[in-house]
């Protein structure tokens, strides 16, 4: 009999069970309450006892995340978090507005930690704006197998940065680069080129596209799900007429597209799958593009024609006539073609609608 195995033999019952409940009941506790937990919390559950300490850090499937988000020095909290072990098998990191991440902190990431990032799927750095393209080059190139990358509000980074990103990242399907006004058609050659399978782009805010950069995206990537052209007035019904191409589409952001006529809008019509659809403030589309809408799109949930003046009843009406069982978001808010409606009145044309706005 082994030492152990004598000590436990020579303990009473009350101080058996005690281990027992010490060494099997408290880990498997832990792995499923720590699976449901925030990762804050976590942590702090670390400070408990041993015992949970020891069996939460066995479980490497509750440590596949860092989440810094909206945290002070984050930059060096990230670099003495991956310097422990459990946080070796790393899937995701987030710094939403962390404050205090620079190029670099990222550069030591490079040196330091290239082999605990290389699984790694999903990067935030949306609003960390101190970081640049050096930055870019020395993160994408620990993190090879990305499929997620978003870095919202960031006017520091460029083509060049881009150009890294698609160079070091093979298999980003999901992009997010609102708010990036300093990416230009280039980086859109680069995207359409390098990522044919992309699924989610979010363009917003990024001004200096035309409709040679958008027309790239949307003649070569055409597995996208989801489209975000949202305050982007430069683009004209030569680029919005591609989106036809897109037969997956599913939801399509639009909103403030002033060029965008009934004939682009016929066009993205083709788009049958398609169940959102944000049009505000597209001021030329009437009747006939919306109207096409709702014949070619019956499966759509979610439209919103707020400060169209040039819709009335009429697109109104074969919207019911086509999408009744499916709209659920309906926002009609400064369209003054159309009439005031009761709740009642406007669930007898759309029985699944929850929200609406008419009139504000």
């Amino acid at each position: 009999m082994r030492i152990e195995e004598k000590a436990v033999a020579e303990m009473g019952d009350g101080e058996q069970q005690k281990m027992m409940w010490s060494r099997e009941t408290i880990p498997r506790v832990m792995k499923i309450v720590g699976a449901r937990l925030h990762q804050r919390d976590l942590v702090s559950l670390l400070l408990v006892s041993p015992w949970i300490h020891r069996a939460l850090v066995s479980y490497s499937s509750l440590w596949l995340v860092l989440d810094f988000r909206e945290k002070n020095k984050a930059g060096e909290r990230l670099i003495a978090a991956l310097s422990l072990p459990r946080y070796h098998h790393l899937k995701e990191i987030n710094l939403e507005f962390a404050q205090d991440v620079e190029d670099r902190h990222l550069e030591v990431l490079r040196t330091e930690f290239h082999g605990t990032l290389q699984n790694l799927e999903r990067l935030n750095l949306n609003g960390c704006q101190k970081i640049s393209d050096k930055g870019i080059e020395a993160i994408t190139s620990c993190c090879r197998k990305l499929k997620i990358f978003s870095i919202y509000w960031n006017v520091r980074v460029t083509d060049v940065g881009i150009n890294h990103l698609v160079e070091n990242c093979k298999h980003i399907s999901d992009l997010n680069l609102s708010g990036c006004k300093n990416v230009s058609d280039k980086s859109m050659q680069l995207i359409a080129n390098n990522y044919p399978e992309l699924t989610s782009l979010n363009l917003t805010r990024c001004i200096k596209l035309t409709d040679v950069g958008l027309q790239q995206i949307l003649l070569k990537c055409s597995l996208l799900q989801t489209l975000n052209l949202y305050a982007l007035s430069s683009f004209t019904d030569k680029a919005y007429r591609t989106i036809s191409n897109l037969p997956h589409l599913r939801f399509l952001d639009l909103c403030g597209s002033q060029h965008l006529s009934d004939e682009g809008l016929t066009c993205i019509a083709k788009c049958k799958d398609l169940v959102s659809l944000n049009l505000t403030w597209c001021v030329r589309i009437t009747d006939v593009g919306v109207i096409a809408v709702a014949k070619g799109c019956r499966s759509l949930e979610f439209l919103s024609l707020f400060g169209i003046i040039g819709v009335t009843d009429k697109c109104l009406e074969v919207l019911s006539s086509c999408c009744s069982n499916t709209l659920t978001t309906l926002d009609v808010n400064g369209c003054i073609g159309i009439k005031r409606r009761s709740r009642d009145e406007l669930l007898g044309l759309f029985p699944y609608l929850n929200c609406f706005k008419v009139h504000s």
